[in-house]
């Protein structure tokens, strides 16, 4: 398939039939590696992200052949991801994607920045490509599952005293989770930046359920939340459950409302019958690690970030 190696740049939300194309060509590499080549963020900010830049490389028939997005919406540090269609790998395309998102990331007119690069997978392609470009991992992000035919689901957690836990409101929670996710994701380079426009996305997706958005308070006042997804397996994969995101106000921290919460997520989506329940979280995030390794999760998959 031959192509023509030089991207082009666009910023700001792309046109309905382009993002269309990109999610094509996502689709296609997941097909191919088994893995999905673009996470949630930048596949919601194809039609509305303000601070994404686009980068589409096509072949000479006009065919999206390679994709990457840059998100510019953190100081310092410019976040991409990539991929390029299996037909025309090996002819030089990702080299040309990189080397231009990093072109733009450095030459951005708000403030120079330097590129981290998500490879989802850690797929041997995608390592030799960093090491070409002489990048090498910075941050590595670990999928975990748990089995819930090998694992009954434990009894319902204890909480604190005077702590109650309900689902999340659409049109009247939404400020308070978020003013909460702010504090509890502080200096988390994706989750702390969430905004409303960001939150209304994800509610806006066919996955979204209130009853399994659960929050925790004390005298009305939200102290701390987790937030389920169901993967229902109609897009190739396997159906899961997934605990989206556990968050717990700073000054809520040591009650014990993580480890309780993840319970409860977890036996809401047992609940709904599926056979497993993955998360994600840091790799260097020990804590976190020893929590759910001990609730019975288990290292699933990984993705590296290249910088």
């Amino acid at each position: 398939m031959p192509s023509r190696t030089t991207p082009a740049v666009h910023r700001g939300p792309l046109d309905g039939s382009t993002a269309a194309e990109v999610r094509a060509l996502a689709r296609a590499a997941a097909d191919h590696d088994g893995v999905a080549p673009l996470s949630e963020q930048p596949l919601l900010q194809l039609e509305s992200g303000p601070d994404a830049v686009h980068l589409l490389t096509r072949a000479e028939d006009g065919s999206l052949a390679a994709y990457a997005q840059l998100d510019l919406g953190a100081p310092e540090l410019a976040g991409a991801e990539l991929v390029v269609t299996p037909a025309a790998r090996r002819s030089g395309l990702g080299r040309g994607l990189l080397a231009a998102a990093r072109q733009v990331a450095a030459n951005d007119p708000a403030a120079p920045r330097s590129l981290r690069v998500w490879a989802h997978g850690d797929l041997p392609a995608a390592r030799a490509l960093a090491a070409d470009a002489g990048m090498s991992v910075v941050r590595e992000l670990w999928q975990m599952s748990l089995d819930l035919r090998e694992h009954p689901v434990a009894a319902r957690p204890t909480l604190p005293n005077g702590v109650e836990v309900r689902a999340f409101v659409p049109g009247q929670d939404e400020e308070a989770w978020r003013r909460v996710n702010a504090r509890a994701f502080a200096h988390h380079p994706e989750q702390g930046r969430l905004t409303r426009e960001d939150l209304a996305a994800r509610m806006a997706e066919p996955w979204f359920d209130p009853a399994g958005f659960l929050l925790a308070e004390r005298d009305g006042v939200l102290l701390a939340s987790v937030w389920t997804k169901v993967h229902d397996g109609a897009d190739g994969t396997d159906a899961a459950g997934e605990i989206y995101v556990v968050g717990v106000d700073p000054d809520a921290q040591g009650l014990g409302l993580g480890g309780a919460l993840t319970g409860l997520g977890v036996a809401h989506l047992a609940s709904r019958g599926l056979p497993r329940v993955i998360l994600y979280t840091d790799a260097d995030n020990t804590v976190a690690v020893r929590t759910y390794t001990r609730a019975g999760f288990v290292r699933s998959a990984v993705d590296v970030q290249f910088g």
